[in-house]
């Protein structure tokens, strides 16, 4: 029996280690994007997308940013998956979550394009050819995106049949206003409110991981509550 209570236990400990993982990566990457547009020199949010700062001297920066977040989050879509299992929403959930953490590990691995002025000595306008590291970088990050809206919305319908009406409506919300937000960019030409309210909605989308992660964590240590 006690064998048995130490397995529970030890189980439980390496679950609340990964949603840890999963809260952790949305401040993380969130932080180190607010920080570089203080220390930047050239970039502007309301031109520029975040990834374009894993180019130029200080480029490191944002490429730690997405190795270490998106494995962060491939960690917290495993205890997402742990903690919401045998329930719905149990499998593809979390697995949406995890393809979008891939992909923002591979978006480190394989850096945008520079574009549009930035970093200081690029042409202003649209690159003239795009790489295949860049094409890649685009690829994934589109992919990364769906996935994650998706994941939203499985885990709204999670939530709503456990009649959490608040999350389901919170989850379904965030994947709303992150699909918009992705199909505004390629329709906005470029507008500078569509550019900064993209951005806008990819912090509500790390902020929902995190989360959702601090609620599935809470949900199974009992000593979180108090």
């Amino acid at each position: 029996m006690e064998g048995t209570v130490s397995g529970i236990d030890t189980t439980t400990r390496a679950t609340t280690r990964l949603l840890a993982c999963g809260m952790a990566a949305g401040p993380i990457y969130v932080g180190a994007g607010l920080i570089q547009l203080f220390i930047r020199d050239g970039f502007d949010i309301t031109r520029h997308p975040l990834s374009l700062m894993s180019n130029g001297e200080l480029g490191w920066i944002q490429i730690a940013n997405f190795l270490l977040t998106g494995l962060l989050t491939v960690a917290g879509a495993i205890g997402m998956r742990r903690a919401l299992h045998p329930g719905r929403g149990a499998t593809w959930g979390p697995l949406l979550v995890g393809l979008y953490g891939t992909a923002v590990f591979t978006a480190g691995l394989f850096p945008a394009d520079p574009v549009d002025g930035f970093p200081p000595g690029t042409p202003t306008g649209p690159p003239q050819q795009v790489s295949g590291p860049g094409l890649i970088h685009f690829g994934v990050s589109a992919l990364g995106f769906l996935a994650l809206i998706a994941g939203c919305f499985v885990l709204a319908r999670h939530f709503s049949a456990d009649r959490q009406r608040g999350w389901a409506l919170y989850s379904a919300a965030t994947g709303a206003a992150f699909l918009l937000g992705f199909m505004a960019v390629p329709a906005g030409g470029g507008n500078p409110a569509v550019n900064v309210t993209f951005a806008l909605t990819i912090v509500a989308a790390w902020a929902w991981v995190s989360a959702i992660s601090a609620l599935l964590r809470s949900r199974i240590d009992p000593e979180l509550h108090s």
